[in-house]
């Protein structure tokens, strides 16, 4: 192990990726809880810094900020809970994990591959990429946090959501590649497929093209998914009734023919779960037959069909967790809230594994040279 190995810098993107992904399923929880605007206004909350604000502080602060007023009217108030789950997640990404990327983005910078730093390790320092994807996450969490505050102001605005939501998961996959990049530029060697030690160029390209097409799908499956959730009455679009009444059918049909993007946005996400379904099941089946076509040896191929197989098993479980949703829903209680955050992180997982196996079949090809390793 290299002296830059053991001082553990370089597991830094994935200690930032976990909290990403605590930051993710926060934010899920935001909206089980109806709290999406319990903070009118960024980055305060009702001209506070604290989550405990009064029924009575929320109105006189809605009588003075008559355009901040709530989608439901100036009379609607929030319980010091709600506002602290907003709170929260505003302390956990601007105040926590903002910070710690710009960190991360000075240490790889200092550790670049120059002259003064490879004199000091008697071997390499980080490459451009590794530079260049630290810069890109800095960026990323600056736009996510304008995004946020975007939110906020357009009060949960359903295309706002998703799009703060797309970005979250674009920043936590930059992440993946740079802890993967910094430990490849320091020599401990990333995780990565048995593909990767026989593959051709040819069958490298093919792995790493299918799993990110694999994560596009699924991705856009859970982002129309988003959209379903923060539409008003879109999670109604099916009817709603106790049991399966409303699940695989579809307002008493098997089928509903679209005429409203946003009402229908249920049905279309229906549709599309199908679809990659199909998808994940012929990339299951071929992919090894491809890989060998190219030259891509059988332990190779298997490794990658492994991969596939994690990514397509989470989203199947995902297909299984929507139902329940549905089918869950009560007259008493309506849907269970709690079954949409495992949902969303289940989603999450499934693009974030399809993602990762991309980068794990591109990666070995960026190999530099040994660098020497002290006992």
């Amino acid at each position: 192990m290299t002296k830059e190995a053991r001082r553990g810098w370089h597991h830094l993107p994935l200690a930032l990726f976990g909290l990403t992904l605590v930051i993710i399923a926060v934010g899920g929880t935001i909206r089980i809880y109806d709290a999406g605007e319990s903070c009118p206004e960024w980055p305060t909350c009702f001209g506070s810094w604290s989550f405990d604000v009064s029924e009575d502080e929320q109105r006189s602060w809605y009588a003075a900020n008559p355009d901040d007023v709530d989608s439901r009217g100036a009379g609607h108030t929030y319980t010091s809970f709600q506002i602290f789950t907003e709170w929260f997640h505003r302390i956990l990404a601007g105040t926590i994990l903002g910070p710690l990327v710009l960190l991360q983005w000075y240490i790889v910078f200092r550790r670049r591959d120059s002259t003064d730093y490879t004199e000091q390790t008697g071997g390499r320092g980080l490459s451009p990429t590794a530079v260049r994807l630290a810069m890109l996450s800095a960026i990323l969490v600056a736009i996510q946090g304008a995004l946020g505050a975007l939110t906020v102001w357009l009060d949960n605005e359903h295309w706002s959501v998703v799009l703060h939501l797309a970005m979250a998961l674009a920043f936590a996959a930059v992440l993946l590649r740079l802890w993967l990049v910094w430990m490849r530029d320091i020599g401990c060697g990333p995780i990565r497929f048995d593909i990767a030690a026989e593959a051709t160029p040819a069958g490298q390209r093919l792995a790493k093209r299918r799993l990110f097409e694999a994560a596009i799908s699924t991705i856009s499956v859970m982002l129309l998914g988003a959209f379903v959730s923060t539409t008003p009455g879109a999670n109604l679009g099916c009817g709603v009734a106790a049991g399966h009444a409303n699940w695989p059918m579809c307002n008493g049909r098997m089928v509903e023919m679209v005429t409203d993007f946003a009402a229908q946005s249920q049905m279309i996400h229906r549709f599309l779960v199908v679809a990659v379904l199909v998808h994940l099941t012929v990339l299951n089946y071929q992919l090894p037959k491809w890989l060998a076509a190219e030259g891509v040896s059988e332990e190779g191929a298997r490794s990658a069909k492994r991969m596939v197989g994690f990514g397509s098993l989470i989203f199947l479980t995902n297909v299984f967790i929507g139902m329940s949703y549905i089918i869950s829903w009560s007259a008493e209680e309506g849907f269970p809230e709690w079954l949409s955050v495992v949902h969303l992180m289940l989603g999450s997982l499934t693009f974030l594994t399809f993602m990762f196996g991309a980068f794990l079949a591109a990666d070995h090809r960026e190999q530099k040279p040994e660098i020497d390793a002290e006992e």
